[in-house]
């Protein structure tokens, strides 16, 4: 009776930590911006393995998504690894116009 009530005791105390050591952190879902760039470097790649882009619109297309990257970079290298409001702004607009760019590229006909 004894072992019983300490087995069940040790369970009861147990289930809450391992329940808390189960949830993903919330810094290990990847960043709206990040997981932005990637599909937009997936949606340019796609283009060109379809054929709906030529060798020199992805090359064009990739450089930008490149710089963008780079962008993003320095802005994080300047505020502690962090992205400022202004910062995110400015990338979202970047993204968007990005974005633009390849659906134009991707359908011009």
């Amino acid at each position: 009776m004894r072992l019983m009530k300490s087995v069940l005791m040790a369970a009861l105390i147990a289930a809450p930590a391992m329940t808390i050591a189960q949830t993903p952190a919330p810094t290990a879902q990847k960043p709206a911006l990040v997981q932005r760039q990637f599909n937009q470097q997936r949606r340019v790649a796609n283009g060109f393995r379809k054929g709906q882009l030529n060798f020199h619109q992805r090359a064009r297309l990739e450089r930008q998504q490149r710089s963008m990257h780079r962008q993003m970079r320095a802005m994080r290298a300047r505020h502690n690894g962090r992205l400022t409001p202004r910062d995110r702004r400015i990338l979202n607009h970047r993204m968007n116009v990005a974005s633009r760019r390849i659906y134009r590229a991707k359908h011009n006909g």
